[in-house]
């Protein structure tokens, strides 16, 4: 069947386009003899233009090309049975760098409906991979470092409770004797803290988990008689960024030290609850005792250290913070009324 002047100017056009593309593309037949390259194509593996036409595709450059598998599948596309799309090649030469290849292969109408032609684009992603792969390197390495300085802070803060107990044991004043031991469990709590903080993947922080260590830490440097006094924790499946966490996790620690140490002066038992408990970006906060409860007018206690860093917490939090009757005890709640502006802070666990 002879062409017509369409088919013609046709095949004529489909040449020009493929050569003066900006992308690398090879012009095939049906039998993988390339019948134009473009300009880009050459450039890209430094061949040169004028020998490659005529030339069976696996016999291009040093034989480079001759990859069965690619063949098999340029076999497959002419006969109409399926197309390339993102197939990954890994072009090997002599004395080269090895380049990774992304090609896509589909069967192209040049206007002569008796032969079927083949469009091959190839894409070079040496460099993208390389750099995708420096960067999984640096984050990884990032992620060591980041463990190994975790790790020092959590040896340090280990070490200034040791100092700080030691201390407690040489002085004489029983009122700067109960200040170490003070900030020796405020230490104690920080280091719970970091310590949750280092095994909690993607900055974000499961709550049970994390007040629940809280706790254990707390209960374990400040209760000496467990079946006396102990410490629950009910809190959701939600979880907090690590900024969050910080601050909640200093808060709780104020508040069940507060507990502790003024709660249950003459009672044979007591018992403390941390409960947490989110709805979307809305959370509540709360820690309750069953003690004595807070003594009113000139018996109440003086504001101290502990009540300043909770208010000054809570107000960061953008939170409500509010004291009311357990009866019996003693129930402070710090409410944090959601907003778009907050949703980012705190949100559900996957």
């Amino acid at each position: 069947m002879s062409k017509t002047p369409a088919a013609h100017f046709e095949a004529a056009s489909t040449l020009a386009v493929v050569v003066s593309s900006h992308e690398p593309l090879l012009f095939l037949s049906a039998d993988q003899v390339i019948i134009a390259a473009s300009a880009s194509f050459c450039r890209a593996f430094e061949l040169d233009p004028v020998t490659l036409p005529g030339r069976h595709l696996s016999a291009v450059g040093n034989g480079e090309w001759a990859m069965p598998r690619l063949a098999s599948l340029l076999k497959t596309t002419a006969a109409g049975s399926a197309r390339i799309e993102a197939y990954e090649i890994d072009l090997k030469r002599p004395d080269r760098k090895t380049r990774n290849l992304i090609v896509n292969a589909c069967t192209l109408d040049d206007g002569d409906t008796d032969r079927v032609r083949l469009l091959l684009a190839v894409t070079d992603v040496t460099d993208a991979r390389a750099d995708a792969r420096l960067k999984d390197d640096l984050v990884r390495e990032k992620a060591i470092l980041l463990q190994e300085v975790q790790h020092r802070v959590a040896n340090s803060l280990q070490i200034i409770a040791s100092v700080l107990m030691q201390s407690a044991r040489k002085v004489q004043s029983e009122e700067v004797r109960g200040h170490l031991h003070n900030a020796h469990h405020r230490v104690m709590s920080i280091a719970a803290v970091q310590k949750q903080l280092s095994t909690s993947p993607g900055g974000a922080v499961g709550i049970r988990t994390y007040l629940t260590q809280l706790c254990d830490s707390l209960g374990a440097s400040m209760i000496a008689d467990p079946d006396r006094l102990s410490i629950s924790v009910m809190a959701d499946d939600s979880a907090v960024t690590a900024k969050v966490s910080i601050s909640l996790g200093l808060i709780v620690t104020e508040l069940v030290i507060n507990a502790l140490k003024h709660a249950f002066p003459d009672q044979a038992t007591g018992r403390i609850e941390v409960a947490y408990h989110a709805s979307g970006s809305s959370w509540t906060l709360s820690v309750t005792d069953d003690g004595i409860g807070m003594p009113a007018g000139s018996s109440a206690p003086k504001a101290g250290l502990g009540t300043g860093i909770v208010e000054a917490l809570t107000k960061n939090l953008d939170c409500e913070l509010r004291l009311s009757d357990a009866d019996p005890g003693t129930a402070i709640t710090i409410r944090h009324r959601g907003s778009a502006g907050h949703h980012k802070d705190i949100r559900p666990a996957a």
